[in-house]
């Protein structure tokens, strides 16, 4: 290895290979100790909604159907009480070219790739991702590596990501595959530094721009065939970029009083970065091992500055277990007749219980599905925790214990989301804010507006948080 590619040089050139590999000067959008120009660094890609679903046009992505789930509709009020459940709807985005909403927000990095000149996109994801960026890849004629985290030491496997580096290899992309730790980052600096490819990556503007037509087509959809906007629209919640750019395409639709509702597949006490961790969890994304760390400090990407930020969004953050995800994943292809990958159903766990709650004349819509695979199916995930040692039974899904145990539910009258504390969240978020800067700069009127806008929350609230901060450190 050269000194230039050490692991010491390529971490302390960092920022260089960044700047480089997207082509955005970060620093002009500081404002102040923490804050930044949030609006203007979306607003300078140049990219408005119509422009956008232009780009997305070319190359078939978008305009996926709107479809009314009248069977689970009809078990949701079976259970419900009287005059209560919701009509639940999906956004069929498994239909996009490569079967998830994943391709909205590569079409848009590809495209600026293209335009700016680059021969190639580099993308660091062991998910959709990856198959959504090498396909765009695929059609703008540019060269594509995926740097995937992909088994454990013991070169086992996730059958979900085995199934994403078939996918990303079909479409002709390189898949770099490494076994889960701290490497996957270096080998992502690595590879910008020495193709000058450009960054794909899930967190720049050009990612959350793409996605903001999946909320403004869905908006127009519900409006059109129902009269009205969606009470409810519930994002499957990992990075915080599915969330975020559906939140802004709803608003820009109009639907601005329509709750946005992040959900997570519960994956509480496992760690994302442990070997031993990393085949007992039965989800690759939307689970809280991605979803808490990025909504209580989204600046952990790969880009200076994320434009992922859920916290500005999140209307209601609930969990779901591990089973119940599965239960319905069932529920979906035998009552519908829509056989449909895990990610999404995360949603559609949520929904289901949440639609008991509401009114039978309110509306839910679950944002996406993804298409699914062998690698995706339940079987293949439970067939490889019982591997790992983990009990797979039926029962009360209360009982479940990430790691330990899954439990699939014996009657969809179990199934229950479990709220996240937002609160909670909140001065999480303060606090991973106040620890990025040591808590010993000032913090300037700009600043503490920022902070406000981050946590949706008051000039008043940030400086209680920032002060009770300053008394337990």
């Amino acid at each position: 290895m050269t000194a230039a590619l050490s692991y010491e040089a390529v971490l302390a050139d960092r920022d260089a290979i960044m700047r480089a590999s997207v082509g955005i000067d970060y620093q002009q959008y500081v404002t102040g100790v923490l804050a930044f120009d949030y609006e203007r660094l979306l607003a300078d890609t140049g990219y408005d909604i119509q422009r956008t679903q232009d780009v997305q046009s070319r190359t078939g992505v978008g305009n996926t159907p709107l479809i009314e789930l009248h069977h689970i509709t009809s078990l949701v009020r079976f259970l419900a009480a009287p005059g209560k459940g919701a009509r639940i709807f999906v956004k069929d985005e498994a239909a996009n070219p490569s079967g998830s909403f994943k391709d909205r927000r590569a079409s848009l990095s590809v495209y600026e790739a293209k335009r700016r000149g680059y021969e190639g996109v580099v993308a660091a994801t062991s998910g959709n991702y990856g198959a959504a960026v090498a396909s765009q890849a695929a059609k703008a004629g540019m060269r594509c590596i995926v740097v995937q985290e992909a088994f454990d030491s013991q070169g086992i496997a996730q059958p979900e990501i085995a199934e994403k580096t078939r996918a990303c290899e079909a479409y002709g992309a390189e898949v770099i595959r490494l076994s889960v730790g701290p490497e996957l980052f270096y080998v992502f600096l690595c590879v910008l530094k020495e193709t000058g490819y450009f960054n794909a990556s899930l967190y720049t503007p050009y990612s959350i721009v793409g996605i903001e037509t999946l909320g403004y087509e869905l908006a127009g959809q519900v409006q059109e065939q129902t009269g009205r906007f969606p009470d409810l629209v519930i994002a499957t919640h990992a990075g915080g970029g599915n969330v975020t750019g559906t939140a802004r395409g709803l608003r820009k639709a109009g639907a601005v009083d329509t709750k946005v509702v992040a959900a997570s597949v519960d994956l509480t006490g496992l760690h994302m970065a442990s070997d031993r961790d990393f085949n007992r969890k039965s989800f690759t994304t939307g689970h809280t091992g991605f979803s808490m760390p990025f909504t209580t400090w989204p600046d952990r990407a790969d880009v200076p500055r994320n434009a992922a930020r859920p916290l500005r969004y999140i209307d209601r953050f609930v969990t779901v277990t591990q089973g119940e995800v599965f239960y319905m994943t069932q529920v979906l292809a035998e009552l519908e007749g829509l056989e449909r990958g895990p990610a999404g159903n995360t949603s559609l766990a949520a929904a289901f219980s949440m639609a008991q709650e509401l009114d039978a004349d309110q509306i839910v819509v679950i944002q996406e599905t993804e298409y699914t695979g062998a690698g995706k199916h339940p079987l293949a995930q439970l067939n490889l925790a019982k591997q790992m040692g983990v009990e797979v039974r039926r029962g009360d899904p209360r009982d479940n214990k990430p790691g330990q145990r899954i439990v699939i539910p014996e009657h969809p009258s179990q199934i229950a989301v479990v709220d996240v504390d937002l609160e909670h969240v909140r001065r999480s978020y303060v606090r991973h804010a106040l620890e990025a800067v040591h808590g010993e700069q000032p913090m300037s009127e700009i600043d503490l507006d920022f902070l406000a806008a981050e946590t949706r929350s008051s000039r008043a609230y940030v400086k209680e948080a920032v002060n009770e901060w300053h008394r337990t450190t």
